[in-house]
């Protein structure tokens, strides 16, 4: 009897930490909604309508990734990644880019500097990329020689400038903004590059009602102003928190069968991928999909990953990710038709 009454003490003390580890773990979950919401409805005192883009950028923060918004010139790209700027204490620069913009001009470059001793010497005098958060705005028209400048920054978080190495700031988040490449006066961008954008989101025109909203808010005395709800810290265990929430593991071998099959010579792809594809998508696909849904899971206030949490970020996550042939452009087959059906083929 004595020894069962101790195991009966101790499961009861097993349940309680399990109930208050479950409690705290609740109030996280809705502490990182809260927060997420925050930096939304700040965003949008000042971009009308796109609810469902703003939800993107703020999953790729979220997940510690990088972002390529996509639009026509003036449908409010750069002022979405200005006001989301604004909602968080973060340093921010803006680099546009253009024809004649050189590698040095973003990265930095070592400079002959005489000290006061009259003695000379190189020091490293950084550039625009040494910020939080950084918005290379129509990224795709500068050459391709100054678009791959980011790309160490990028994967590594890191810059390298004659054989020394400079460590980039924490939090370090690219938002890239391009116009379509068949306009004039664009270069497309790398594979390589766009591998490192975890989504490509595009940006709609908006309606005529959002219109009239915008020239409301816009052409009066008082435009809107976003108020900084984030800062650095909240934002690293926000994305902490992220990292901690589980995935079962029948849905992580569906994202690694999804980007096994979006290559043409996997025996199990379907046949449009076999047809218009060139080249699948890389495994950083994967880890774009499993990190933006669990930020959506948080965001619905779930502690665990669903289907519907992944499906809806294949497609943001992997557009940019296929290449497609010649006759795929040339019956205009998209990525996005062909993402639709490969999900459809493992579903």
């Amino acid at each position: 009897m004595d020894e069962v009454g101790d195991i009966s003490h101790w499961l009861a003390d097993g349940d309680m930490v399990y109930s208050r580890a479950m409690d705290e773990m609740q109030k996280q979950i809705e502490s990182f909604a809260q927060d997420a919401d925050r930096i939304a409805e700040q965003v949008q005192r000042v971009i009308v309508g796109q609810e469902g883009v703003v939800d993107e950028v703020i999953a790729v923060l979220l997940a510690g990734g990088h972002a390529l918004l996509e639009g026509v010139p003036g449908v409010g790209k750069t002022m979405l990644v200005r006001s989301l700027a604004g909602a968080l204490h973060l340093t921010c620069a803006r680099v546009q880019f253009t024809p004649d913009l050189m590698p040095a001009d973003i990265t930095g470059t070592d400079i002959l500097v005489q000290q006061e001793s009259g003695k000379k010497q190189f020091e490293f005098q950084p550039g625009p990329i040494f910020a939080n958060l950084i918005l290379a705005d129509e990224i795709n028209r500068a050459t391709p020689k100054t678009q791959s400048a980011i790309l160490e920054a990028m994967q590594e978080g890191t810059v390298s400038i004659a054989r020394t190495t400079h460590k980039l700031p924490s939090p370090f988040v690219v938002l890239a903004t391009q116009n379509p490449i068949d306009m004039e006066g664009t270069y497309p961008l790398p594979e390589a590059q766009m591998d490192r954008f975890c989504m490509k989101i595009r940006v709609p025109n908006p309606s005529a009602e959002q219109i009239a909203e915008i020239l409301a808010r816009t052409c009066g005395a008082d435009a809107p102003e976003v108020q900084a709800v984030v800062d650095a810290t909240r934002l690293a265990e926000m994305k902490a928190l992220v990292r901690l929430v589980p995935v079962a593991e029948h849905l992580t071998r569906a994202v690694a069968k999804l980007i096994a099959t979006s290559h043409p010579d996997h025996p199990d792809a379907p046949a449009i991928v076999k047809q218009y594809v060139k080249l699948g998508a890389s495994p950083r696909g994967a880890q774009s999909i499993l990190l933006t849904a669990r930020v959506a899971a948080l965001r619905a206030g779930r502690a665990s990953v669903s289907t519907d949490d992944l499906a809806a970020q294949v497609v943001p996550c992997l557009r940019h990710r296929l290449l497609l042939n010649f006759e795929a452009h040339a019956k205009q087959i998209t990525s996005e038709t062909i993402l639709d059906e490969l999900v459809k083929s493992i579903g």
